[in-house]
């Protein structure tokens, strides 16, 4: 993992894990996670906090499946780094996802976001300028369940974050850590 150096901006997009489809009469805000899941975000948790990667702030879909993604890999955190939980993260488009990146406080250096495809998946791809040809091509490819995009912006604030700014530091996927 390369190392970002400090007054830089960092931010993680982990796409909650496998949800759960046995009742399909649950809406679909209201799904949780499949066993599946329960283990990669348990997985991914603990893989984040060994890189040392604790967010400054996390914003977090309401959607039941996001919310016990980061539950459950927020575990592996100690301390937990502070959480909000935002209705307008739940499917957003990248748009809106990039608009509430660019809104952050500049106190915030290290921000995660934990949210949904396609959105996440579009806007992973459209900040991503450089990094490991190997990693792009993973990211170009599919933005799996469970997964976690660090990126880093050569910027002062969240509101110069640019589309095609973002160095690929580590793409982490639940499947790489079994």
């Amino acid at each position: 993992m390369d190392e970002v150096p400090d007054g830089l901006r960092e931010l993680l997009l982990f796409r909650h894990a496998k949800s759960a489809w046995d009742d399909p009469s649950l809406p679909d805000h209201d799904r949780g996670l499949a066993p599946r899941g329960v283990e990669a975000a348990k997985r991914m948790g603990r893989e984040l906090a060994a890189r040392g990667l604790v967010p400054d702030l996390v914003l977090c879909s309401t959607a039941l499946r996001a919310r016990r993604t980061l539950e459950l890999a927020l575990r592996a955190f100690d301390p937990a780094p502070p959480v909000r939980e935002l209705r307008s993260l739940y499917l957003a488009p990248p748009s809106r996802l990039l608009d509430i990146v660019r809104r952050q406080p500049q106190s915030v250096r290290r921000l995660m976001l934990v949210g949904h495809d396609p959105g996440m998946h579009t806007l992973a791809t459209s900040l991503t300028g450089s990094g490991p040809t190997e990693q792009l091509a993973s990211l170009a490819a599919k933005f799996p369940t469970g997964a976690c995009l660090h990126l880093g912006f050569d910027a002062g604030a969240w509101d110069e974050v640019v589309v095609g700014g973002g160095r690929l530091l580590a793409f982490i996927r639940p499947r790489d850590l079994q």
